[in-house]
């Protein structure tokens, strides 16, 4: 998709680590701000808080690998393609090559545990971090009930070995899009029609799936061995956003979650489901900038 569309005064960048190329959107003037996107969206979820943003903020949307534009490798035995530390290598590779030494991080669903992991991994290059709609991965597996299970099926289906949800969303992929965005969201919430075209685009190619899927197997393995062996709370000021109808407020405390985490955390709830970015463009703008100007 061109910038012209969702990001008419963005740059494409393209950077290359380890033969894996991440593609981003570069866009806005002043402190650098990193936005890393969610399951199963792209760079282009932040359209509708990238201008205000963007008056304040150097921005960098990024692809995670698998996603977007992104190179998708093949997964490995041990997930460790996918796990968020490899991820969230990338993501500092790709902030060199622009010049930015320290900045900071927000993150939607799978990007907030990539952010995570970049904040804890990369102490002195993280300034802040913003974490939107998600619960620590490591507090998921240990606290699965029917609920969690029957509403964030996801995680265990896409989990699977022996390309199992591979075949089966590959099937059907945009199926699978209309009812991941239908479930995730507030009844009534209207996408913009230019970034549903733009997930469904990237999302029906059978290497992006294949990542998807890797990415969550990692969080079942690898990165909670990872999770398992930090015993340090993110030294970095931390904001939890998360949505008053969707199902992480439904089940958990979620900012009570991040607690123990965290030296210095304000948190938020903002009335929309899972899609804070899409659901709620100017509320989450307004949160971010407030949180990231401090």
């Amino acid at each position: 998709m061109g910038t012209d569309s969702l990001f008419p005064k963005a740059r494409d960048v393209r950077v290359v680590r380890d033969g894996v190329e991440i593609a981003a959107w570069v866009m806005g003037s002043g402190p650098p701000l990193l936005l890393l996107h969610g399951y199963p969206q792209t760079r282009a979820m932040w359209h509708g808080v990238a201008p205000a943003l963007a008056e304040r903020f150097t921005l960098v949307a990024s692809d995670l690998r698998g996603y977007g534009d992104s190179s998708a490798p093949e997964g490995d035995p041990a997930h460790g393609n996918y796990s968020k530390r490899t991820m969230a290598a990338d993501q500092l590779a790709l902030m060199d090559e622009l010049g930015f030494a320290r900045f900071a991080v927000a993150g939607h669903d799978r990007g907030g545990r990539v952010g995570h992991r970049m904040a804890l991994d990369y102490a002195d290059r993280v300034t802040r971090l913003a974490v939107l709609d998600i619960v620590p991965t490591r507090v998921v597996f240990a606290t699965t009930t029917k609920d969690l299970a029957t509403t964030y099926f996801h995680w265990f289906f896409l989990i699977q070995p022996d390309g199992l949800p591979e075949r089966l969303i590959s099937s059907d992929p945009d199926y699978w899009l209309d009812e991941i965005f239908d479930r995730w969201s507030a009844p009534g919430t209207a996408f913009d029609a230019r970034a549903l075209a733009e997930y469904r685009r990237c999302f029906t190619r059978p290497a992006n799936i294949h990542a998807s899927c890797e990415d969550y197997r990692a969080a079942a393995g690898v990165d909670l061995e990872h999770d398992a062996a930090d015993e340090a709370r993110l030294g970095q000021p931390l904001l939890v956003l998360w949505g008053l109808r969707g199902a992480m407020h439904r089940i958990y405390d979620v900012p009570a979650t991040w607690a123990d985490l965290a030296t210095e955390m304000t948190s938020s709830g903002i009335d929309c489901g899972h899609f804070l970015a899409e659901e709620r463009p100017a509320e989450t703008a307004a949160a971010l900038g407030e949180f990231f100007r401090a």
